[in-house]
């Protein structure tokens, strides 16, 4: 599904225009990267958190050469899914278990 798909769902599950719908999104999506941005956690109940992890510096190989280099670490987007989200998932390919995991 992409973001026009999201969006025509989004309007017809409201009401609202696909216009309106459009600018719901985009300030929802907004929201959640300035959010990121500043270090903050976004936390939906139940559908999950998208947080900010860092990334440990590693080591790796240019592909053309095979040369090793060292690669930076770095902050990078996470998201964890919630016990409502898993279940939804779990019960669409049949299984029901209430375990989180």
């Amino acid at each position: 599904m992409d973001k026009p798909q999201v969006v025509q769902l989004v309007a017809e599950r409201t009401g609202l225009t696909r216009a309106q719908a459009s600018k719901a999104v985009d300030a929802l999506l907004a929201t959640i990267s300035e959010s990121l941005a500043a270090g903050e956690q976004v936390r939906f109940i139940g559908f999950g958190s998208f947080q900010v992890r860092r990334r440990a510096p590693r080591e790796g190989r240019n592909p053309r050469t095979g040369e090793k280099l060292q690669i930076e670490g770095q902050r990078v987007p996470a998201f964890t899914a919630g016990a409502k989200l898993s279940q939804a998932i779990r019960a669409r390919e049949g299984v029901t278990s209430s375990t989180s995991g």
